[in-house]
């Protein structure tokens, strides 16, 4: 599994599936559960690196500096 790829996937999608999040505990939430959904048989490492690569990427970018609503 290309982890860096599936990071890309992941964030590229963040607007759509965590449209009213700006908490990171929410954030993590919503992106083992968007996980769950479409890479059922990720291993639990790899899913745990996918989070945490995803969750530094989305700060980076600023989207837990913005309000609900914002940045659509």
């Amino acid at each position: 599994m290309d982890i860096k790829s599936v990071v890309s996937e992941v964030s590229d999608q963040a607007d759509e599936f965590l449209a009213d999040v700006t908490r990171r505990d929410e954030a993590r939430a919503g992106i083992a559960e968007w996980l769950t959904i479409h890479y059922s048989m990720m291993a639990p490492a790899d899913k745990k690196a996918v989070i945490e690569q995803t969750m530094h990427l989305l700060g980076n970018e600023g989207f837990f500096d913005r309000a609900p609503g914002i940045g659509d």
